[in-house]
């Protein structure tokens, strides 16, 4: 019987990869479940790990990936785009359907907790823009709009964005 045995932080993860019948014949694998349970600590990690390090340069003024959409440095794939919005396709999708919606200008506006009276008008168009995606990716029937405010939330570019996901049955609660 071999094991993998994980410690990160306080968590301790203890795993057997195989266990052998009486008669050896067969072999029942059960790392699926653990592959899992790991994988998502995993993710966590490095994802509260990106969000600390994002949030360490979150202020400073630099262009942000976003800025580097906006101004077609980098390609996207482009959804909806107006005045003030730019709509385009998430690079690691969380559901079928994922789109971020983003102002052209950060504003000041690196996440919503930094909002101020001035940001109104561009929260009302950002929440607008994500039902108008919705529509063209037709999940206006039901689709969920998730804003991480800050490094607790796992924000991982301090440009403000609304995450528009859909495409399948959303669970409660969601993380």
């Amino acid at each position: 019987m071999n094991s993998l045995c994980l410690l990160r932080g306080a968590i301790s993860l203890r795993a057997f990869n195989f266990i052998k019948t009486a008669n050896q014949t067969a072999q029942i694998r059960r790392p699926l479940q653990f592959r899992r349970v790991l994988s998502s600590v995993r993710a966590t990690s490095d994802e509260e790990l990106a969000a600390a390090a994002a949030a360490a340069n979150a202020d400073s003024g630099a262009p942000t990936i976003f800025d580097k959409i906006i101004s077609k440095e980098i390609p996207s794939s482009i959804v909806y785009e107006d005045e003030s919005v730019l709509a385009f396709r998430d690079i690691s999708p969380q559901a079928p359907v994922h789109v971020l919606v983003i102002p052209k200008l950060r504003d000041g506006l690196t996440q919503l907790g930094k909002a101020e009276k001035r940001h109104e008008e561009i929260l009302g168009k950002l929440l607008h823009a994500a039902k108008i995606v919705a529509e063209k990716e037709g999940i206006s029937d039901g689709f969920r709009v998730v804003i991480n405010s800050g490094a607790s939330a796992c924000q991982s570019v301090y440009h403000l964005h609304l995450h528009v996901l859909g495409g399948r049955q959303m669970k409660w609660p969601p993380g």
